[in-house]
This record gives structure tokens, C-alpha cells and sequence, in this order.
């Protein structure tokens, strides 16, 4: 059996709050989960990644958006 390899692209954010770090894959519906520590939220985000990808057929796969990065907008109020 051909193995794919897939590649995403994860936002991770500090809740200030709990002082977890928060990971999510916008193009990915449904991956995001937390971890106390980065590489605990690398982890954590694989086993998800892996979990939604499951439930999408192929063509869903085809499908997916390519998330091509994130910017920075500063804005004086």
C-alpha cells in the first residue's frame, strides 16, 4: 500500500489565562487541540491531524486549502 504524506500548516497561540499553548490547522475543520508545553502540542496536533483525516474521503483530501501563511496587521485606534 502507497503511503501519502501530508503537510500542514498549525497557528499556534499562549491562552494567557491558563498558560497553555493552543494549536489549531485552518485548513483542517475540527484540528486544534493544546498542550502545557510546545512539544506536547506537536504531539497532540499529529494525533489530531491524523484523527480528522480519517473521517475525510478522498476527494475531501484533493480538496483540502492550502494555507499559505499568516500576517501581521498593525492598526492605531
Amino acid at each position: 500500500m502507497m503511503m501519502t504524506t501530508y503537510q500542514f500548516t498549525a497557528q499556534i497561540e499562549k491562552d494567557k489565562s491558563s498558560g497553555l499553548y493552543v494549536g489549531s490547522v485552518p485548513s483542517l475543520p475540527g484540528a486544534h487541540t493544546q498542550g502545557a508545553t510546545l512539544d506536547e502540542l506537536q504531539e497532540n496536533l499529529k494525533e489530531v491531524i491524523e484523527l480528522c483525516l480519517e473521517e475525510l474521503s478522498q476527494e475531501e483530501l484533493d480538496n483540502l486549502s492550502e494555507v499559505i501563511g499568516f500576517q501581521q496587521i498593525c492598526i492605531s485606534i
